[in-house]
């Protein structure tokens, strides 16, 4: 992975391209159908930590992206979207894959049903994390007005929990999978 200086959202976006390219649509690695139980598991932590990983990135293109306010440089912020929705995506398939097979494979529809809780506060916390950069923006291109920051702290504030259930649901999964670790 290239980690150049982070001053411009072209080098994020570049950074995301190599950190997250093998998930791109059709290359993304499927899992081989004898991956046992354990393996799967070791494959959850290590899909979560990418996803904690692309929204760290996506957090640091976005700041780049405001700091060129007034001017937006727009295609790189738009090119950067589109590297993160497709890292999110790759993850989202993988972890569809598995939590088919914890439950099927591996007879553990315990790590299945926290994958699937998982997956919907995470799509929350990428809708709640999408409202509060654009709130940001407006907080820029509108400094007079007073409710955009409210706006923001409520967005960070609804973030925070969402973030605090995830952490919860995965100690479940660990708890639920230790005897596969």
């Amino acid at each position: 992975m290239i980690i150049p200086n982070t001053d411009s959202s072209g080098k994020i976006v570049q950074r995301i391209s190599d950190t997250f390219g093998k998930l791109q649509k059709n290359d993304y690695p499927a899992m081989p159908a004898g991956t046992g139980c354990r393996s799967l598991v070791q494959r959850f932590y290590a899909l979560q930590a990418e996803r904690v990983e692309a929204y760290r990135l996506f957090e640091e293109g976005h700041e780049a992206y405001l700091r060129t306010a007034p001017h937006y440089d727009f295609q790189r912020y738009r090119q950067l979207v589109h590297e993160i929705t497709l890292a999110f995506s790759g993850i989202s398939k993988e972890l569809i894959e598995m939590k088919e097979r914890l439950h099927e494979e591996c007879e553990r529809p315990d790590l299945s049903e926290h994958i699937e809780k998982l997956q919907e506060k995470e799509r929350h916390k990428l809708e709640l994390t999408a409202k509060l950069q654009l709130a940001k923006q407006n907080v820029v291109d509108h400094p007079e007005d007073e409710s955009g920051p409210e706006l923001v702290q409520e967005l960070r504030q609804k973030i925070i929990k969402t973030v605090e259930a995830i952490s919860e649901i995965l100690q479940d999964f660990k708890y639920d999978s230790e005897e596969l670790a």
